[in-house]
């Protein structure tokens, strides 16, 4: 169990990071902790898929590419010492690829989000890679009930609907 504190102090990590580049995206994300950890923040939020670049369209159908995505993810949960990490990745889960959110948080990935509704408008092509999730998922952060949602989700009433059911008190994207 966290510690209750009067605020939350949530670091937003905006990167640049690049379409297939996962060490450097990884390089990038792992540094951003660093910071975060040296302004004492509680949270850290990454955006979608940050540590495959978005979009990675067709990169998605190599199982070198989705392995590097776990061996990613795991090796920053390792790094997440007295503090919470949210980092977006597509992973696989049994037969379904999706674009997920992982809530990781003192060396393990505690929770997982999968983003529900996914565009297929414009440039985007979503439903040809991803399976949609179906859960909501809220996380306590420090005594703050968060409600995990990834882009699109926010547009569409289900998903942020669900999360204030499962008792959220704010939500992050």
């Amino acid at each position: 169990m966290q510690k209750k504190n009067q605020t939350l102090r949530i670091a937003l990590a905006q990167l640049n990071v690049c379409v297939g580049d996962v060490q450097n995206n990884l390089s990038q994300v792992q540094a951003a902790i660093r910071q975060a950890r040296e302004q004492q923040a509680d949270l850290v939020v990454f955006p979608e898929l940050v540590l495959a670049g978005y979009p990675p369209e067709d990169l998605l159908f190599r199982p070198d590419f989705l392995a590097q995505m776990q061996a990613g993810v795991e090796t920053l949960a390792a790094e997440t010492d007295g503090m919470t990490v949210i980092v977006g990745a597509p992973l696989r889960r049994g037969t379904a690829l999706q674009n997920m959110a992982c809530v990781l948080r003192d060396g393990q990935i505690v929770a997982e989000y999968s983003k529900q509704c996914l565009p297929n408008y414009r440039v985007f092509d979503e439903k040809r890679y991803f399976t949609p999730g179906v859960q909501s998922l809220v996380v306590d952060v420090a005594g703050v009930k968060i409600g995990i949602l990834i882009c699109e989700d926010i547009w569409e009433d289900a998903p942020a609907q669900a999360a204030v059911a499962a008792g959220r008190t704010y939500c992050v994207c």
